[in-house]
């Protein structure tokens, strides 16, 4: 499988020196396809299930989204519809370029390669990047009730979209545009990924990292903020059968975002750390396997992506329950039971998308249908 090389020439210090600090040499690619074929049967078994469950899933997203005239007027399902095209990507390209490398040991030169490679890190990259937009859509929701509005308006949600797939696609075909290793296969490449240098390797790293910890401030925030609320509404207000019969809103959104923030790093964080410790130390065949597992959690991520952030969305649910309905009607089934509202018409004037109709607090005399109907509520019990 791997193939060791020690200079002669050196004389005996010199080997002793190569052995000591675990030169390794690669003449091809079979240093990289490390997996038993046990192992490729496992990975080859998750890919084949969560690559066409993620796309079907996206794809739907991105259908309902582009069908719907008023969903695609806010920005809030345009960062959504970012996140599911992302994922759409990352299925295609993850799932295609992982089991013709593993599972069918295909080598391919250095620029097919970095071109499918390219197409992973881009795919991977835009869809932590959206979900940084959606976490800040939420905090701008949140902590700017009263001038979201003016604040994130469509045009610039395309333009911050704009800006995030222009800067990932940049940063993802680096390697195929020259910053590869020197080397080729040997040190300083990367031991994880073929003509990957490092210091690319590092920067990407490090790059989806802070996004990563950008989210956590963001969504921290968001539960100050709910904690905040929920205290001064319990101070005002007193304690009522309400606040016993339902779960405070801090909680819930604690419980919910608690969900999210565990899958995410759950699923990024182990892939990450074996990349990171690639551009310190020689990664052994067992790590190498190790990593191979843990990349497939990043689609698997991108499989769960849809039911956290677009399905719990109620509007959204609405819309996909009335397309459906458009396609029964076409396709002549039977009309259902229930009749379905015609047209696409919101009760609530506000382009903040609620985080999910299940952690919105509901009074005796009002339904909130967005966090920021909370916090304009809030104001509103204050100014009395």
């Amino acid at each position: 499988m791997e193939e060791l090389e020690i200079p002669t020439s050196l004389g005996l210090s010199g080997a002793k020196e190569n052995t000591s600090s675990s030169i390794v040499t690669c003449k091809n690619l079979k240093c990289y396809m490390v997996l038993t074929e046990a192992e490729k049967t496992a990975i080859g078994s998750i890919c084949f299930l969560a690559g066409p469950i993620t796309l079907l899933e996206n794809a739907l997203v991105l259908a309902v989204i582009a069908a719907t005239a008023t969903l695609r007027q806010r920005p809030s399902y345009l960062f959504i519809g970012s996140l599911a095209l992302a994922d759409v990507f990352a299925s295609c390209f993850f799932t295609t370029s992982f089991l013709d490398f593993h599972l069918f040991t295909r080598s391919d030169g250095p620029n097919a390669y970095l071109f499918k490679l390219g197409g992973v890190t881009m795919a991977f990259s835009s869809s932590v990047g959206s979900l940084l937009l959606t976490a800040l859509d939420r905090y701008l929701c949140i902590h700017q009730a009263s001038s979201y509005k003016v604040l994130l308006t469509r045009r610039r949600a395309l333009l911050s979209l704009l800006i995030l797939w222009g800067a990932t696609i940049f940063i993802s075909f680096l390697p195929l545009m020259g910053w590869r290793c020197p080397t080729v296969l040997t040190p300083p490449c990367s031991r994880l990924f073929p003509y990957i240098n490092r210091e690319y390797q590092a920067c990407w790293t490090s790059f989806i990292l802070v996004l990563l910890a950008l989210i956590l401030g963001a969504y921290a925030l968001i539960l100050w903020k709910a904690h905040r609320h929920e205290s001064s509404m319990t101070s005002l207000q007193g304690a009522t059968g309400t606040g016993h019969a339902r779960m405070r809103m801090d909680i819930r959104l604690a419980r919910t975002f608690g969900l999210i923030l565990l899958i995410l790093v759950g699923c990024w964080l182990p892939a990450l750390s074996f990349m990171l410790a690639d551009v310190s130390v020689v990664l052994s065949h067992a790590k190498q396997r190790a990593f191979a597992f843990c990349s497939t959690l990043c689609l698997v991520n991108s499989a769960v992506n849809p039911l956290l952030y677009a399905l719990r969305c109620r509007e959204l649910r609405i819309a996909l329950m009335q397309l459906l309905h458009r396609l029964c009607q076409i396709g002549r089934c039977k009309k259902p039971t229930e009749d379905l509202t015609p047209g696409f018409a919101f009760t609530e004037d506000n382009n903040c998308t609620a985080i999910s109709e299940d952690e919105i607090p509901r009074t005796r005399t009002t339904r909130l249908n967005s966090v920021s109907e909370v916090v304009n509520n809030q104001e509103l019990n204050t100014i009395k």
